[in-house]
């Protein structure tokens, strides 16, 4: 019989290569590189032909949709007024994002120009030009944008804050003062702006903070205190950086697709409520006293919005994380006391931002001395750990920051 083997003539086997991603057919690569972690998206291109094509096929970001979850970038933002690491020189400090699967910190580039981030959903990130107001939505890993049409005219409404939420996604400025707050609402489906629309207060929420105003008139002070970006104690009016100014927590209902709760801090630094289904708002009552000195950011994750707060009682530092439930303020984690300790009389200030489970903590203190630093707490568990390492160091210096999901295919 003869022989069947491979070079049969010296009596060996010929080792054949293993199929590698070479010999996959193109639908079961594009398979594959889509479930690379998203910071690889980047150098796609430059590995092969093959790859820059699959990398710009429609096929492709198809195959990124059915991957259901990715792990979130935690993007910082400094203000613009100090953005810059040689004062002499101006050249730009870049900002830093951290990719939570990788667990790294990377330089981010960025848009070009003025623009500032305001708000992100899904894999999209809102800019906004603070010197016309026009507004511009970025895919910040495939560079596609696209610049909103003008929202309606409303000369004698302040701008409070922006929102940004859903798939489409909607784009909601809230504007006026409390208690006359209204919305305007841009829907991506259909590229256009809705009318102004006012939004009522609930009746529920308003009689607890009726309560509260009522036990600060009892104290025979109604001023409230709390800790500036800048470290510093002020009263009255919240100081906002640029970089937060129109800031804000949306919180979506499970599988409410428009249901969704905006939350923002008010000038007098209350949390805000507004429900933008149902078109109404309530001013939530404070958590501390309002004598209290305190520093405080509003996030949302995993549907339910927390506030986070920086306090220093009887010489001992607290960071604390609460959440509104049943007409009242719950603590729902807490810092260790050996974290938190070092943060005792630094005039520390917090900045916060959440995604999932997750909430991501930049504490940054404007005296030389103070302490600093960024942590992640996994609200379910309260564990608490410090980020270090790479441009987590330059991170701390931060006044603001944004969540997003990588979404090669989110589109714009």
């Amino acid at each position: 019989m003869a022989a069947t083997l491979d070079g049969a003539a010296g009596g060996k086997k010929r080792k054949r290569a293993a199929p590698g991603l070479a010999d996959l057919h193109d639908d079961m690569l594009e398979r594959v590189l889509a479930r690379l972690p998203p910071a690889s998206y980047f150098r796609l291109r430059g590995v092969s032909r093959r790859w820059r094509a699959a990398a710009e096929s429609r096929t492709f970001r198809a195959a990124c949709a059915r991957v259901t979850a990715r792990d979130p970038w935690f993007l910082m933002l400094e203000d613009p007024d100090h953005q810059y690491q040689d004062q002499d020189e101006r050249r730009p400090r870049p900002a830093a994002v951290f990719d939570s699967a990788e667990r790294a910190w990377a330089r981010w580039r960025g848009a070009p120009g003025p623009l500032q981030p305001v708000a992100a959903a899904g894999g999209l990130l809102l800019y906004r030009d603070p010197g016309t107001g026009d507004l511009t939505v970025v895919n910040p890993l495939t560079g596609a944008s696209r610049a909103l049409p003008p929202p309606p005219p409303t000369p004698t409404r302040a701008l409070q804050a922006v929102a940004m939420y859903g798939s489409p996604y909607r784009v909601v400025l809230i504007l006026g003062e409390l208690p006359d707050l209204s919305t305007v609402v841009y829907d991506s489906s259909t590229n256009a702006w809705g009318d102004e629309a006012a939004l009522s207060r609930k009746p529920a929420e308003d009689a607890a903070s009726s309560r509260e105003e009522r036990v600060a008139e009892a104290d025979g002070d109604d001023t409230v205190y709390f800790l500036s970006k800048s470290g510093d104690v002020v009263a009255t009016t919240m100081q906002r950086s640029a970089s937060r100014q129109y800031s804000s927590a949306v919180a979506c209902r499970e599988g409410g697709g428009g249901d969704a709760v905006a939350y923002f801090l008010s000038r007098s630094g209350t949390v805000v409520a507004c429900d933008l289904s149902r078109r109404a708002f309530a001013e939530l009552p404070r958590i501390l006293p309002a004598y209290h000195e305190y520093s405080i950011d509003v996030v949302a994750c995993g549907g339910a919005a927390y506030a986070v707060v920086l306090s220093e009682f009887l010489d001992a530092a607290s960071l604390r994380v609460w959440e509104f439930a049943g007409g009242a303020w719950r603590q729902v984690a807490a810092m260790p006391p050996a974290m938190a300790h070092a943060f005792r009389g630094a005039k520390a200030d917090v900045n916060c931002v959440g995604h999932g489970g997750r909430v991501m903590v930049c504490v940054s203190s404007s005296t030389a001395a103070g302490a600093s630093g960024c942590f992640m707490c996994d609200v379910r568990t309260n564990r608490w750990e410090e980020l270090a390492g790479g441009d987590g160091d330059a991170a701390t210096g931060f006044v603001a920051a944004l969540s997003f999901e990588p979404r090669m295919e989110a589109a714009v």
